[in-house]
């Protein structure tokens, strides 16, 4: 067994090492390593592109004053630039202890809790305004069964906006689940981008979308 708090083998791209977890436990150990460099490794190394892409939109489709669910907040990134652009009732959520540290000093969260995304949500049932999700959706991370939690804590007329790469959406799940709550009346897709590089100096191939679905259900 490997010593995660050692982190990555000399020369291993830290970012291949968290993204090839196996278990929620090794990814959160991983996290918690990398907490404290990872907003100046992110930037400096390979340039965020997702939590830009992704407040926009949440602008658009979702009111002042509501409330809201950044849902793998990491350092609190999306949750800064919400609170920047008014939002000012946020809970997050995150399965690194460590990553929620950095996220808590950023003081835009009201409520910052331990969760894994694919288990049940320990949420009242429409307990949100609005869910995001940005860069959490992917190899390794949060399974394609969390989208039915953002869809069971978010209120009807309420909006899930995410992030996922175009080749996870494909073969993890995701479109599936998605027809499904189309199917069952629980949601409607309202909008979604055209591609773009989410870490464009490190990760070229690393392309996403983000996508918003209305709450109808």
């Amino acid at each position: 067994m490997t010593d995660e708090s050692k982190g990555p083998a000399p020369g291993e791209d830290i970012v291949r090492w968290v993204y090839s977890s196996t278990s929620p436990a090794q990814l959160a150990a991983r996290y918690d390593f990398w907490a404290a460099n990872y907003e100046l490794d992110t930037e400096r190394d390979y340039g965020r592109n997702d939590p830009k892409m992704t407040v926009p939109l949440v602008q658009k489709y979702v009111p002042q004053g509501a409330r809201i669910l950044d849902a793998g907040v990491g350092t609190g990134l999306v949750g800064q630039l919400m609170a920047d652009a008014g939002y000012d009732d946020l809970t997050g959520i995150d399965i690194s202890t460590e990553m929620m540290a950095e996220a808590r000093q950023k003081g835009v969260y009201g409520d910052l809790r331990r969760m894994v995304l694919g288990e049940t949500l320990d949420f009242e049932t429409d307990a949100f305004d609005a869910v995001t999700c940005v860069g959490v959706l992917t190899f390794g991370h949060a399974p394609a069964s969390s989208l039915n939690e953002f869809v069971r804590v978010t209120k009807p007329g309420g909006h899930v906006i995410y992030t996922v790469r175009p080749d996870v959406r494909e073969t993890g799940g995701f479109i599936e689940i998605e027809d499904e709550l189309t199917k069952d009346g629980l949601w409607k897709l309202v909008e979604k981008t055209d591609e773009f590089p989410s870490l464009p100096k490190g990760l070229p191939e690393s392309m996403l979308r983000v996508w918003v679905f209305e709450v109808t259900g």
